[in-house]
């Protein structure tokens, strides 16, 4: 199933902005920050405006299509996301992402952490940084 198809099936619209997004994230080697993909997408799209790349990116996160990649600089960047649950690794050095299956168990971290805290865990995210095997041999 396409970007598309699956952006439909979750009841979001085919917008402009967003298929100019998916675009410039398809064609990007490395996370890419809002900023960075309304440069790019403003080439594509002369009247793309940085506030629909923000509404497009919100919307594209949430239908499951795009990942938010925190970077250590706390700024986000973001890529495009597989199906089904996945981790993120980081490269420190030259910001290339992997995805890793989300399949590990946390339930006895997280029950853990509930106990500990008081709060009801709902949803995790786990980001892992570190340097890529190009990046450890330079």
């Amino acid at each position: 199933m396409d970007w598309e198809e699956q952006l439909s099936q979750a009841g979001w619209r085919i917008t402009t902005p967003r298929r100019v997004v998916m675009q410039v994230l398809e064609q990007a080697a490395r996370p890419l920050s809002p900023q960075e993909i309304h440069a790019r997408g403003h080439r594509l799209h002369r009247s793309l405006g940085l506030v629909s790349v923000y509404r497009a990116l919100a919307a594209l996160e949430r239908a499951g299509l795009v990942r938010r990649v925190h970077r250590e600089d706390r700024c986000n960047s973001y890529v495009l996301a597989s199906p089904g649950h996945h981790h993120l690794l980081l490269c420190r050095r030259c910001g290339r992402t992997v995805e890793f299956p989300g399949t590990e168990d946390l339930s006895s971290l997280i029950a853990q952490v509930e106990q500990q805290t008081g709060f009801r865990v709902e949803d995790h995210l786990l980001q892992l940084v570190g340097l890529c095997a190009p990046c450890r041999n330079l």
